[in-house]
Formats: structure tokens, sequence, C-alpha cells
């Protein structure tokens, strides 16, 4: 009955591990490397999405 009763006070935490949610500068997705960014991996995909990150990126520079 303690177990439950402290349920029924506190509830139940499903949060997050602790070291787990400490990033560690490592790049998890293709999309945010630079080949793909870049389009230099080969597929025509990701080279017709880099021409158009391009274009947006100097839409506003003279």
């Amino acid at each position: 009955m303690d177990d439950f009763q402290n349920i029924l006070e506190n509830g139940i935490n499903f949060g997050r591990g602790g070291d787990k949610a400490k990033d560690s500068g490592k790049v998890k997705t293709k999309a945010k490397k630079k080949q793909y960014i870049t389009g230099a991996h080969g597929s025509g995909s990701a080279r017709q999405k880099a021409k158009y990150r391009e274009q947006r990126a100097n839409r506003h520079k003279k």
C-alpha cells in the first residue's frame, strides 16, 4: 500500500534519463551533415535541395 499511496501523492514521472539528455556535439540526422546540405553525396534530390537552399540564402544579398 505504501507504493500505491506514494504514486497517488506524487504521480508517475515518465521524464528523460539524466546522462542521455546531455548532447555530446554529435550530428544525429543526415540532413544536418555537410554532404547532404551541399548535395555532394550524389543524390539528385539532394543536389536540387542544395540548389534551392543556396538560392534562398542568396535571395536578399546584393
